[in-house]
């Protein structure tokens, strides 16, 4: 079970459900921003974490809240 505050990159299954929110491009890149959808995510058990669609980046993804 993933800890608040832990993270997970792009392509990952993730281990536990909860709210994700966006902590960075996987590449170290600052732009282009993500959209305020993009932002913080709701992810179930067993689904795969995205990428950011709008700049087509590979994305880190940071727990943070347990649902």
């Amino acid at each position: 079970m993933a800890t608040v505050g832990q993270r997970f990159k792009t392509g990952n299954v993730c281990e536990t459900s909860g709210s994700y929110v966006f902590d960075g491009y996987e590449n170290g890149s600052t732009a282009p921003s993500p959209t305020a959808e993009e932002r913080v995510i709701p992810l179930s058990k067993g689904e795969t974490f995205p990428p950011i669609r709008s700049a087509k980046k590979s994305a880190w993804w940071k727990l943070q809240r347990i649902t």
